[in-house]
């Protein structure tokens, strides 16, 4: 019976959320036609979790959904901001559903514990992978720094060096960025534009400096072969300098394991013997 009870409450909880996106659904009508940006393709899973609740105009109201669609193109991750929170709003109603079968009683505290995890738990995971794809992006910079240097010494111009780079080398992180800022100057937007999008997309020391070392060239009307020159050793400078970091992070990181798994596996090798000879009253005394 209780059971029924609180999955009447999150039913009504999903109504009440169900209403307010429903009923100011049509309000953000044209207020983003100014913006000439690509609609990314979103797979047809990501769509209907965008549809099955209109919960857009909620979290514009509730000033969550810039967050959320930084996070999301940040990540490149083919889902909506509506479509993320929906998703999160399920796993939170999934998680409160199967907390009482799982420990056999209903119990308020657990349950808020779950809803706490299916709230926080997509926004951890997509945390993640927009930190494993930035570390990406940054090993991969010095490279492709010098390959549009070379582009353009050889004559192309700046978007031709980029589509001749995302062409000829393989699918990684930082080409899909590349892709989408050409997509976007296709859509009409300044190159200048797309470039800062792309930094603040992003949010990273080492493309904010590429994009504004490719803007103070443009700007000043310095050739850009030797921007990129300069480019080049500043991101092999700065990967070098974030590798000493990494490396000087590594002994306090083996600290932990150390004392809480190893120093104790050699405590009970060494002192287990002693231990049990000195309970069995074996242990001879003054050695």
């Amino acid at each position: 019976m209780e059971i029924l009870i609180y999955l009447f409450i999150i039913l009504a909880l999903g109504l009440i959320v169900w209403s307010l996106g429903f009923g100011q659904r049509d309000s953000r009508a044209g207020s983003r036609l100014s913006q000439l940006t690509p609609i990314p393709k979103r797979s047809n899973s990501g769509v209907l979790l965008s549809r099955i609740l209109p919960t857009r105009a909620f979290i514009e109201q509730a000033r969550i959904y810039p967050k959320l669609k930084k996070m999301i193109e940040a990540s490149h991750t083919n889902i909506s901001p509506e479509g993320f929170f929906n998703l999160k709003i399920f796993i939170m109603i999934g998680l409160a559903l199967l907390t009482p079968v799982a420990l056999g009683k209903v119990d308020p505290v657990y349950i808020v514990v779950a809803l706490a995890i299916g709230y926080i738990g997509p926004d951890f995971y997509l945390k993640q992978k927009v930190s494993k794809r930035k570390d990406q992006i940054v090993r991969r910079l010095p490279e492709v720094v010098d390959l549009l240097g070379l582009c353009i010494e050889a004559g192309l111009d700046f978007s031709s060096a980029l589509k001749w780079v995302i062409d000829k080398t393989p699918t990684t992180p930082i080409n899909e960025e590349f892709g989408l800022v050409l997509e976007e100057i296709k859509w009409g937007k300044p190159r200048i534009q797309a470039l800062k999008d792309m930094s603040s997309r992003l949010d990273t020391p080492e493309i904010s400096s590429f994009v504004q070392t490719i803007i103070q060239a443009e700007r000043m009307g310095s050739p850009v072969a030797e921007a990129f020159t300069i480019l080049s050793e500043d991101a092999r400078a700065q990967r070098f300098h974030r590798g000493e970091r990494i490396a000087l992070q590594a002994p306090i990181k083996i600290l932990l394991p150390l004392i809480f798994f190893i120093m104790p596996v050699i405590g009970i090798i060494i002192g287990g013997p002693i231990f049990l000879q000195f309970t069995q009253g074996k242990l001879v005394p003054g050695f």
